[in-house]
């Protein structure tokens, strides 16, 4: 299969180009299908504002052609839902932050008050590297635990030495 994978899968316009793509993948099993995966995963990653309408659509398309994913491995079972929900809430950050506002530093922090483990926190990353992780652990987070994206304005750090 070719590098652009995503590009090439938005562009199949007849049921004959996406039977043809489908066929490819099947014949490649695991690996074809991974590299499909890695791929919208990647588009979901850099996906800017624009682009989330396409990336839904693709999304769709591919679970349509690849409706039982566990075929290629168990541990994909949920994988359409997976994406769906990483798309939808990085599609709410978007929404929510306006493109004004999101110049900075930001951060995503996870934690669990109610239970004793470390706060994950990602610091010092761009609003777009905030956003992804935001929308990718999103859909993971347990009922007890929290998730947070947020701007740094003030930073004071000194490094030992």
């Amino acid at each position: 299969m070719r590098n652009s994978l995503v590009t090439d899968f938005t562009q199949l316009t007849t049921a004959e180009a996406e039977e043809a793509f489908k066929q490819e993948v099947t014949a490649e099993g695991y690996a074809g299908f991974r590299r499909l995966l890695d791929s919208l995963t990647e588009a979901i990653k850099q996906a800017k504002d624009e682009d989330i309408e396409n990336l839904e659509q693709s999304i769709a398309k591919a679970k349509r052609l690849f409706p039982e994913p566990v075929a290629f491995s168990p541990s994909w079972e949920r994988i359409w839902a997976e994406l769906e929900a990483t798309v939808a809430a990085k599609k709410h950050v978007y929404a929510v932050i306006a493109p004004s506002d999101r110049t900075g530093e930001w951060q995503v922090i996870m934690d669990n008050p109610h239970a004793v483990q470390e706060v994950v926190c990602y610091p010092g990353l761009a609003f777009h590297d905030a956003a992804y992780l935001y929308a990718y652990f999103r859909p993971q987070i347990a009922k007890s635990e929290y998730i947070r994206l947020q701007k740094i304005q003030n930073v004071i750090q000194e490094n030992g030495g």
